[in-house]
């Protein structure tokens, strides 16, 4: 008779304690995570009042229309700490401006939203000194071309070590 003796393996506090560090730390790894995600991709947008939001909704789109039917295009270029934005209209000729405002809005904090008035730099291109900071933002531009309401170019755009991407 042969005798099979096999030794059991006996459930110490070590075990204990590295079974509860690996759960605790799979747990925080996860929220890590998952709040590393959530801060990055958040683009929600929280007005202040949803119902004046909702009256105001109609004449926006209105005025969007009246403004997509002048067929203008703006151009936008931010790189080497400069903001430069110019107009041209569907013939691709620049459209004179009498001043431009980018007003730079983060998504997530209004703490560092910040408006920077761009003055003349050459011909019909506007431009100012400010570097944003590296993420997501929703850029408002009010330029002045002498129509009734300032035409508007809203954008979301990426910065990526000081330039647009």
């Amino acid at each position: 008779m042969s005798a099979n003796t096999q030794k059991s393996r006996e459930f110490t506090g070590r075990h204990m304690l590295a079974t509860i560090l690996a759960f605790f730390g799979v747990v925080i790894g996860v929220n890590l995570t998952m709040a590393t995600l959530a801060s990055k991709s958040w683009t929600g947008l929280v007005v202040e009042n949803t119902y004046v939001a909702s009256q105001q909704f109609n004449r926006k789109a209105e005025e969007g229309r009246a403004q997509a039917a002048l067929g203008w295009t703006g151009r936008l270029t931010i790189a080497g700490g400069e903001v430069r934005y110019s107009l041209s209209d569907a013939a691709g000729k620049p459209v004179p401006l009498h001043g431009v405002k980018v007003l730079f809005r983060h998504p997530a904090y209004e703490t560092e939203d910040k408006t920077v008035t761009l003055g003349l730099a050459s011909g019909q291109e506007f431009a100012a000194q400010h570097t944003p900071k590296g993420g997501v933002w929703i850029v408002e531009i009010d330029a002045d071309a002498g129509l009734a309401e300032p035409y508007r170019d809203v954008r979301r755009i990426i910065i990526f070590h000081g330039a647009l991407q």
